[in-house]
């Protein structure tokens, strides 16, 4: 990183290298040895059963050999930022303050690229702690449109992500959840002024966001598990490698064998 005196401000070198303000100074707090290995496992068990809450996967832990108690197991879904479908613990509440908008998709035909565009937020592992990955995705094509990721659970890697989607293009409709980075009125704010309906899932209907819950499986196991990232650029030199695969050249059979790309920009077809 640059320091002050250079010619470049910090707000500008840390649009350049992709990385927000606040997870430049972020100074990460200690994770012991078997914080970051129940973590680790928390993802995995999550990844496969999104519907395990509190008290069943205390249960799985306990099956791997890892006794640690309810109250403990919530503490490192809440860090990890993870949301189970039912019962669904308050990991990712929207604040009292903030406006929740209805859920626009049901019974609605996808028929075109931005028609509907959607967000979510995941937890990534790193060898000495994680990082959170944001990323909004084209609901027709699967084309990932942009993503972020940060050392925090703050607002502002989210409002950038959704920035530089809006640079390349703009859908009818923007789904999310109701976590308080989507309903914030800087985001909701963002979203408005380009002329976006907002829609958001109903309380513990992990599903109405399907598409990208998929997304973030397949991140997982075909990038994340079998790469051991070291750090943060370690992961976004890697992260980045993965999506520019996966929009260009991973073939989906939902999109008859097309790949995102080819079918977010009728290439080809």
């Amino acid at each position: 990183m640059i320091n002050d005196l250079d010619i470049l401000s910090i707000r500008r070198q840390c649009k350049i290298l992709g990385i927000s303000r606040s997870g430049l100074y972020y100074i990460p707090h200690a994770i012991s040895e078997t914080d970051q290995r129940v973590m680790r496992i928390i993802d995995e068990q999550y990844t496969k059963t999104p519907f395990y809450g509190v008290e069943r996967m205390a249960k799985w832990l306990k099956r791997k050999g890892e006794s640690i108690g309810h109250n403990k197991v919530r503490r490192l879904i809440r860090e990890m930022g993870l949301e189970a479908i039912y019962p669904k613990p308050q990991l990712s509440c929207s604040s009292s303050e903030h406006k929740i908008y209805p859920y626009l998709l049901r019974n609605l035909k996808i028929e075109k690229p931005n028609q509907v565009w959607a967000t979510d937020i995941t937890y990534i592992r790193l060898s000495k702690g994680f990082a959170y990955l944001v990323a909004i995705m084209d609901w027709y094509s699967r084309y990932v449109m942009s993503w972020k990721l940060s050392n925090t659970l703050n607002v502002e890697f989210c409002i950038a992500a959704l920035k530089d989607a809006l640079s390349i293009g703009k859908p009818d409709i923007f789904n999310s959840d109701q976590g308080s980075q989507f309903t914030s009125h800087e985001f909701t704010g963002v979203l408005k002024n380009a002329g976006v309906q907002i829609s958001m899932d109903g309380r513990g209907r992990v599903f109405d966001n399907i598409f990208i819950e998929r997304l973030w499986r397949t991140v997982k196991y075909e990038e994340v598990y079998i790469h051991d990232y070291e750090g943060m650029l370690d992961a976004k030199s890697g992260l980045g490698n993965y999506f520019k695969f996966y929009n260009t050249q991973r073939i989906h059979q939902s999109l008859q064998y097309s790949t995102p790309e080819e079918i977010h920009y009728a290439k080809g077809l």
